[in-house]
């Protein structure tokens, strides 16, 4: 493939690579404050803990893979922020702070807040789920045999990441959407869609990152 359809494949598998990187980062990282909380919310309900230190874990391993996936293209990922990032939004719209203002022991002392905790994280899984599945029917992506086993593995991966909070809010007779939660969601979405991610392929200037994000953490 040459011309101007090869340079518009290599800049949306780029700038699809990168946000990737961000959010399965931010995904693992984020989870381990959520790990403290349902340990302490939930010490008896070994099976759920060990969920979501799986759903951490798979997050950790997504975040390795599409890194190895910039290492053998020779170059880092661009610099993306929680602009570009599902999750942030949705903790900022629901929760009115960032993930590093979240108030750990607030939301273990309250039942509220904590089953809210659950559906944020089951509602952008199940988002992430969907995108995944539309991915993965993209000719750019299917074009790339690496970047199209990277999201296979992720489209396995991905029920695990959402139906033990489901389940949880299920066993213990609490809502698993709120119409407002699913609006906030939906509007999430389309944002990131229409706006930003438009605003970041065409965005030149966008520089790269120095080094990956987890440099200064230990690779667990």
């Amino acid at each position: 493939m040459t011309g101007p359809l090869a340079l518009f494949r290599a800049r949306f598998l780029d700038v699809l690579a990168s946000i990737y990187i961000y959010n399965e980062y931010r995904g693992y990282t984020s989870l381990d404050r959520v790990l403290e909380a349902v340990r302490a919310r939930c010490p008896d309900e070994a099976d759920f803990i060990a969920a979501v230190e799986k759903h951490r874990g798979d997050e950790r391993k997504h975040y390795v893979m599409f890194r190895r996936w910039f290492e053998r293209q020779g170059r880092m990922p661009l610099m993306v922020d929680r602009t570009c990032g599902h999750i942030d939004h949705f903790i900022q719209r629901v929760f009115g702070c960032t993930i590093e203002e979240l108030d750990t022991a607030a939301i273990v002392s309250s039942p509220e807040a904590f089953e809210q905790l659950c559906r944020v994280i089951m509602l952008t899984e199940q988002r992430g789920m969907r995108q995944v599945e539309v991915l993965l029917r993209n000719g750019h992506v299917r074009s790339d045999p690496v970047m199209n086993r990277l999201f296979r593995i992720v489209e396995k991966d991905e029920p695990d990441h959402w139906i033990p909070y489901e389940r949880w809010l299920a066993v213990h007779g609490r809502a698993r959407a709120r119409w407002r939660e699913r609006w906030a969601d939906y509007w999430i979405h389309k944002s990131l869609m229409l706006v930003k991610l438009p605003m970041l392929f065409l965005r030149r200037s966008t520089p790269r990152m120095a080094r990956w994000p987890d440099e200064a953490a230990p690779a667990s």
